[in-house]
């Protein structure tokens, strides 16, 4: 099952298109920052999911992650991060900060999509 509104926040545009093409009855909903992001979930508290990057200019994917959290009316929403960061220690400060999961670029298709589908 894909959800309805994903907010996908990363600094490539690439990344943009690929989740387009791997979830194409989702809304999705783009960012390039964290700054860009926050103003994006305003307009769209509904969002079903968020997929966040952690290397980002401006605002960077663990600051968006722990204001979200830190946010009542958006904290329930599950946030996946997918990024390069590949280290033990970043995948903990990431569920720690409040990431429903954390999955390492280049990644498997399927295995973001059974992900979700578990969400």
């Amino acid at each position: 099952m894909q959800p309805n509104k994903v907010l996908v926040i990363d600094d490539s545009t690439l990344m943009h298109r690929l989740f387009g093409a791997l979830l194409p009855k989702a809304n999705l909903i783009h960012a390039l920052d964290g700054v860009e992001a926050l103003s994006r979930l305003a307009e769209h508290p509904d969002a079903d999911l968020v997929i966040l990057d952690i290397n980002m200019p401006r605002m960077n994917g663990l600051e968006f992650l722990r204001q979200v959290k830190a946010d009542g009316a958006l904290a329930s929403i599950p946030v996946v991060i997918v990024s390069t960061e590949g280290k033990e220690e970043d995948t903990v400060t990431g569920l720690r900060a409040g990431a429903a999961a954390y999955i390492r670029k280049p990644f498997q298709h399927r295995e973001l999509l059974d992900l979700i589908a578990r969400l």
